[in-house]
């Protein structure tokens, strides 16, 4: 059995930063209003930047710090459900952006917010095929392009930006995975190219008794799997990124110990698939991601998706 190895981590935000000051200025909100609802206090936009440039940024860093060269990548992966175009995918222009062999496998994917581990979980399966020993995953997402603007619900909400790992097949270790979907077109709905209206869409009460429900879920699955006795025998959990209420309800219900569950959409809102790349680059990047901890992940999202994965950093 083996497991993927996170040799390194990048980032990439846009440079414009939106307070929710800003934002009140154009909605009936308030910072006070929004931080209590969801924790978050600015995220990034896009202007110039498109979905390419941000995952290019993301994926030149986290090779740069792996030492890893375009020659030593087989596959590139790229989470998106806001790609700059629906053909090419993000991860075919990577291809060119970042100088990768023709033969390297590339293709977007689409599991919303559990995209990053989709992706993950892919690229460690087509690492076993390829004649390259590493694989680049990055989640990409310019949301604000898809958002209705003057909707209080949902634009306070989701911020713009990327994250990146670059994996590797590692014989030595084991990982748990868990994955699932529940076909939902309600829940959250962006329409496609065409469509009225194409901005999100979201039942935000049924998205939140979703999130905690497999959430939680999933956490208890892994920490079984790993043959733990608790949720606090783990070093660390990076949830994606949507609410700090469903991170901090989850973590009511196991009993967690205080700083388990790492935050950081206060800075960042909601990136979708790059808002689990982007907490563990943010880690990493402060030290306080180590050799040998045991770190678990969960995404969620529409589809309705969910994916976690616990695995030796």
């Amino acid at each position: 059995m083996s497991a993927p190895r996170i040799l390194a981590t990048g980032r990439c935000l846009p440079k414009r930063v939106v307070t929710n000051e800003e934002l009140s200025r154009r909605v009936d909100t308030s910072d006070e209003w929004v931080f209590s609802r969801t924790g978050i206090h600015q995220r990034h936009f896009c202007t110039e930047e498109t979905g390419l440039d941000l995952a290019a940024a993301a994926a030149r860093q986290a090779m740069e710090r792996a030492g890893v060269k375009a020659a030593d990548i087989g596959v590139c992966l790229t989470a998106t459900f806001t790609p700059d175009h629906a053909s090419p995918s993000t991860a075919c222009l990577l291809q060119r952006e970042l100088g990768l062999e023709e033969d390297t496998v590339c293709f977007d994917l689409n599991a919303a917010c559990a995209g990053f581990l989709y992706g993950l979980k892919t690229a460690h399966a087509l690492l076993a095929d390829s004649p390259r020993p590493c694989a680049l995953v990055v989640g990409a997402e310019v949301i604000s392009r898809v958002m209705d603007h003057d909707d209080r619900s949902t634009c306070v909400l989701f911020g713009d930006g990327a994250g990146a790992a670059v994996v590797r097949r590692d014989e030595s270790r084991s990982w748990h995975t868990v994955f699932g979907s529940r076909g939902d077109p309600d829940s959250i709905r962006v329409q496609g190219p065409g469509r009225v209206p194409s901005a999100i869409q979201m039942d935000g009460k049924a998205v939140f008794r979703f999130a905690v429900e497999v959430v939680e879920k999933s956490i208890r699955q892994l920490v079984a799997a790993e043959g733990l006795s608790s949720v606090n025998d783990l070093d660390l959990v990076v949830c994606h990124q949507a609410n700090a209420r469903i991170i901090d309800f989850v973590a009511k219900r196991l009993k967690a110990r205080e700083g388990l569950f790492f935050k950081n959409m206060d800075r960042c809102g909601n990136t979708s698939a790059a808002s689990i790349p982007i907490a563990l680059d943010e880690l990493a990047e402060s030290g306080a991601l180590k050799p040998g901890m045991r770190v678990l992940m969960v995404g969620f999202g529409g589809g309705l998706t969910w994916a976690g994965a616990l695995l030796e950093w």
